[in-house]
């Protein structure tokens, strides 16, 4: 018999976003309808202002839409109340970001284990598996170390760590290798794709950075907020 295909782990369905600054209304996101399949490497592309943040904001669970519906891992987030959505983001999502977003003041394990913090894990457990995740990183060495004392590379693994520590079935990376040197930024791509090739974990990335789009199983270009494939 014939294999039965997985359902899309994101459905984005016809989705309007609209910003009113002062008299003037911004239209991000214009009718935007897509499907992120489990276990895809997926980059979102286009110039400054065609809506790639606001639509990692959408499927990050950190926005929603003015209209239309957005769908992570069957469950429509937009009837989800506040509280609920966020304890939905915790378990389900990990992010990140450009600029790493590290607690200055905590060590990279101390980093890495605040999520599971978060979500209620034991302090020996949590311990354990931030360890065990730096470790898979190529950061066994610098768990101490806090991020001042860290390069921008090694704080990119943290952050990727951290992402990845409570076992996400989706990361959220907007531009993660804009702030780092080309070989830094070629270690990064390496690492999460390394992570999604072990863990099934899938990844969706907005970008300029030509070496991550040429990375992706599937890339989509956005325009003054509207999607068509590239």
């Amino acid at each position: 018999m014939p294999s039965i295909p997985s359902p899309p782990l994101v459905q984005v369905i016809d989705a309007h976003k609209e910003y009113v600054l002062g008299h003037r209304t911004v239209h991000a996101l214009r009718g935007l309808s897509l499907d992120i399949p489990p276990g895809g490497f997926v980059v979102m592309q286009g110039p400054s202002g065609s809506g790639k943040t606001t639509l990692l904001n959408l499927i990050g669970c950190i926005d929603r839409p003015t209209s239309g519906r957005v769908l992570v891992s069957g469950q429509d987030t937009g009837v989800l109340a506040d509280a609920a959505l966020s304890a939905f983001r915790a378990r389900k999502l990990g992010f990140v970001f450009q600029n790493f977003n590290l607690i200055p003041v905590l060590t990279a394990v101390e980093n890495v284990e605040y999520p599971l913090r978060i979500l209620g894990v034991a302090a020996a457990e949590a311990r354990r598996r931030a360890l065990a995740m730096l470790e898979e990183v190529g950061l066994a060495e610098e768990t101490g170390q806090r991020p001042a004392e860290l390069s921008g590379g090694q704080c990119q693994r943290v952050a990727i760590a951290r992402a990845l520590v409570a076992r996400p079935e989706l990361v959220v990376a907007d531009e993660p290798t804009a702030n780092l040197d080309s070989e830094n930024g070629s270690m990064i791509i390496r690492t999460m794709r390394a992570m999604r090739d072990r863990a099934g974990t899938t990844f969706v990335i907005s970008t300029h950075d030509p070496e991550v789009s040429a990375q992706a199983d599937q890339r989509w270009q956005l325009r003054d907020g509207h999607l068509c494939a590239s």
